[in-house]
């Protein structure tokens, strides 16, 4: 998910979005957005769009009254992956981290990450298994990674 269309701004179908684009502008370079509405999937595509104080505005093609716009907020924005940049040896997009199993030093399994969280400071992997833990994305928590085994060791006491 590239990001979310929260919200209006002004007329002729223009929308609020809220972007996960780092810097937050570039939403607006990838083309098409893939939306999923009803479980049918289909394709916007913005016209035109800009900063607009902390938010971006972007106006929908085919969308052009407040109504119809309306339609799509809270609306989820998908993008194909070729679109973004390949990533250097060891480092992975967020969804990538998704349903791996995460065990601890002492070989325990804490669960599976569920999701990731930006705090700001750093990355916070999500994982839930008989508990929910929140360890932090960073050395010396992170160990490793092995795609392969599609696993993560962590630094993490089981009952923390």
């Amino acid at each position: 998910m590239i990001g979310q269309i929260n919200g209006l701004f002004g007329v002729q179908g223009w929308v609020k979005l809220f972007s996960y684009a780092n810097p937050r502008k570039n939403i607006l370079s990838y083309k098409p957005w893939h939306i999923e509405v009803d479980g049918v999937w289909t394709t916007l595509e913005a016209i035109k769009g800009r900063e607009q104080g902390k938010t971006i505005v972007a106006q929908l093609k085919g969308v052009n009254d407040r109504e119809v716009a309306r339609n799509y907020i809270g609306t989820e924005l998908y993008i194909e992956r070729s679109q973004l940049p390949k990533l250097p040896e060891g480092k992975y997009y967020w969804d990538e981290l998704t349903n791996l199993e995460v065990i601890n030093t002492n070989n325990i399994l804490l669960g599976k990450i569920s999701y990731m969280v930006d705090t700001g400071s750093n990355s916070v992997m999500v994982i839930n298994g008989d508990n929910e833990h929140w360890v932090p994305y960073i050395e010396p928590f992170l160990i490793s990674i092995d795609m392969d085994k599609r696993q993560i060791l962590v630094d993490w006491d089981e009952n923390f």
